[in-house]
């Protein structure tokens, strides 16, 4: 089970819950984008040491400058969406800010299709279409 993509990506969304109530709760008090730091600082000594434990440190020389490339701008977006998703939890609840970042569920099956070509089927829409109209529900203040 545990070689499977979706055990992986139910894990991530049981961590990304807990990261907003974590979040929403160590925010308090201070400056969300210095609670954006601390947080960074933590998962680059965690990666390192998981890496350190089993093994998998690479030559960095080793990698093509393709993925040079693009993981760096997939750290940037990542950084950006870690400083404007600790603001938004700054000034909001985490219950609605949690559902409108998973609006990143929506864009990455439009990009997907966009610029990876990949594709879904008329089923596979209608969950997206589902996935949005959820978002707007949860996001309500009513």
């Amino acid at each position: 089970m545990t070689a499977t993509w979706q055990f992986w990506a139910f894990l991530s969304a049981i961590f990304a819950a807990l990261t907003a109530i974590f979040a929403k709760v160590g925010i308090s008090g201070i400056n969300s984008d210095f609670a954006t730091l601390i947080r960074t600082i933590v998962i680059i000594a965690a990666l390192c040491l998981f890496l350190s434990i089993t093994g998998q440190w690479q030559r960095p020389g080793a990698i093509p400058a393709k993925s040079w490339v693009f993981l760096v701008l997939s750290g940037l977006a990542t950084g950006a969406s870690w400083l404007a998703y600790f603001r938004a939890l700054q000034l909001g609840d985490a219950s609605h800010v949690a559902p409108i970042d998973k609006l990143s569920v929506i864009f990455v099956a439009i990009f997907g299709v966009t610029f990876l070509g990949e594709k879904l089927t008329a089923i596979n829409w209608t969950g997206v279409v589902l996935i949005g109209a959820g978002v707007i529900l949860l996001a309500l203040k009513i």
